[in-house]
């Protein structure tokens, strides 16, 4: 595809949906967001005023672990999360009846922003060298733990043997400091940190052994929430689709930088060096499944659910 077909695409959306807030009743939205940079949509359609301009109230509340979203969601105190696609999966196989309403970020062998972090002087370099060490994951079951058990798979590694302890981003340096764990499993801007201060080194990027253009994060809602909002949850959609376009314009480069520094809490000259995932607004069934397929080959799901009953029209 065109990169100018591809903009016009994330762009078009209903005019309608553009009328002013006073026009419309706004929609009281609490969305819960992880420090990654895979939440740029929302970031910047939150702060060009695209949620404003569809009559929808978003807060954007921070939330420490993954793992964590979908029981916020199912609780009331958030309207919409962004659990990685593995969390949302597993949370649908024990029982809570959610579904994706829009995408965030999407894996690109580009992205070298994540990685294996070893603890400096632990000799840590490759796959086999993690059978018996203590890693740390920003999320057990989450995105970053998920495919790099996969990729212990590929390199003949039974990631059993390897103890992973749930531990997030910003503890991360800290952990490795004081030798709690041996090795951590990270993304950026917090590899950077860890790098730079000469507390650890990037033993692998292992993202390039994963497929281009699969979603790393989902924005999720309960089904009944989304029945009773069928417009609000469209007017998201729609909103970081624009917001998603005006990301993939190089011109709006710095105020994509200075929106997720907002949101993530990170000075300007940390944001500046990292890479910024792509994004997917729209998340298809084929992208669902190649997740529920990973899954299975890692035994995390006891039924086999329904992809096409998961994502809201």
């Amino acid at each position: 595809m065109k990169r100018r077909t591809a903009l016009a695409a994330l762009a078009a959306v209903p005019a309608a949906i553009g009328l002013p807030a006073f026009a419309q009743s706004a929609t009281r939205i609490v969305f819960g967001y992880t420090a990654v940079t895979d939440f740029a949509s929302v970031f910047i359609a939150a702060e060009n005023g695209y949620f404003k301009k569809r009559a929808l109230d978003v807060e954007l509340k921070f939330i420490p672990i993954n793992s964590t979203i979908p029981a916020a969601v199912q609780a009331g105190s958030l309207q919409i999360g962004g659990p990685t696609p593995s969390v949302f999966l597993q949370s649908v196989d024990g029982g809570l009846d959610h579904v994706v309403v829009a995408g965030g970020g999407v894996t690109s062998k580009t992205i070298t922003g994540f990685g294996l972090v070893a603890k400096a002087g632990s000799g840590i370099r490759t796959a086999k060298d993690c059978v018996g060490k203590k890693i740390g994951v920003p999320g057990l079951g989450a995105f970053l733990h998920v495919t790099f058990r996969g990729w212990l798979k590929t390199q003949g590694v039974d990631f059993k043997t390897v103890n992973f302890v749930e531990a997030s981003f910003p503890q991360h340096g800290d952990l490795l400091r004081g030798g709690s764990v041996d090795a951590v499993v990270s993304a950026d801007p917090f590899m950077s940190r860890i790098t730079d201060s000469g507390i650890g080194y990037v033993a692998s990027y292992y993202s390039t052994f994963l497929p281009e253009n699969q979603p790393t994060i989902i924005h999720t809602a309960r089904r009944d929430w989304v029945a009773q909002n069928a417009g609000a949850a469209r007017a998201f959609r729609e909103a970081v689709q624009e917001a998603a376009a005006f990301m993939q314009q190089p011109k709006n480069n710095d105020a994509v930088r200075a929106a997720i520094g907002k949101y993530i809490k990170l000075p300007p000259e940390v944001i500046a060096k990292i890479q910024i995932s792509p994004p997917g607004p729209v998340v298809t069934e084929k992208q669902l499944t190649y997740w529920v397929d990973l899954m299975n080959d890692q035994a995390m799901l006891k039924g086999q659910p329904n992809v096409a009953s998961l994502i809201a029209k």
